[in-house]
């Protein structure tokens, strides 16, 4: 094995020089390829396929939510229009939390409406909120509407504050939602809510 060393290294010296002369990359792949190729969440393939994919943050944890799990939740299982498609669970990062995507094809969430009355519709369905602050912005290049707010836990005895993004899609609407055990919690989590935003991109 090891006198066929030398042979293999002029092998490689020379696939290297002919990758330089003809600009190929020969399929091991350089940088600009690996993002081409590389897959987000949202994806086929990946633990959710939705919508919308975006860049996941390192170490989180994504989960599908089925319909049996919808319909298991009773009330909780709806927010306005839509329904919750996949879960994020920030443990494994170290916070507890998750980032939500919600989605829906009825009502304002139904194809060709627009992002800030399915956000408007979204966080009407809270329940306590207060403080409510929309905004029209770019997600990963879509238009998007933002809201920020807090909502009153009665039974906790905490007030604590929660960010959404909303977008439109020809597969209907979607909304990114973060929560957060308090408001600490939710300040930690918020780079990746932000990460999420930047790089949001339609499926195919």
């Amino acid at each position: 094995m090891f006198g066929m060393r030398k042979v293999s290294q002029a092998v490689v010296g020379v696939v290297v020089a002919m990758s330089m002369l003809s600009g190929c990359s020969f399929g091991w792949g350089g940088d600009e390829e690996k993002k081409v190729s590389e897959k987000k969440l949202g994806d086929k393939g990946t633990a959710c396929e939705l919508p919308v994919h975006f860049t996941l943050a390192t170490s989180w944890k994504a989960e599908a939510i089925t319909q049996a799990t919808v319909d298991r939740m009773g009330p909780l299982g709806h927010q306005g229009p839509l329904t919750p498609a996949c879960e994020l669970d920030a443990k494994p990062a170290g916070n507890i939390g998750f980032l939500t995507v919600w989605s829906g094809t009825k009502g304002a969430a139904a194809p060709g409406g627009t992002s800030r009355a399915l956000m408007k519709t979204f966080v009407g369905a809270e329940n306590f909120e207060s403080n409510v602050k929309f905004r029209e912005t770019k997600a990963g290049g879509l238009p998007a509407t933002e809201a920020s707010y807090t909502v009153t836990d009665l039974a906790a005895g905490e007030v604590r504050p929660e960010r959404a993004l909303a977008v439109m899609t020809k597969h209907g609407g979607v909304v990114l939602h973060l929560g957060g055990l308090n408001t600490g919690e939710h300040k930690a989590m918020l780079p990746a809510f932000e990460l999420a935003e930047k790089t949001l991109g339609l499926t195919s």
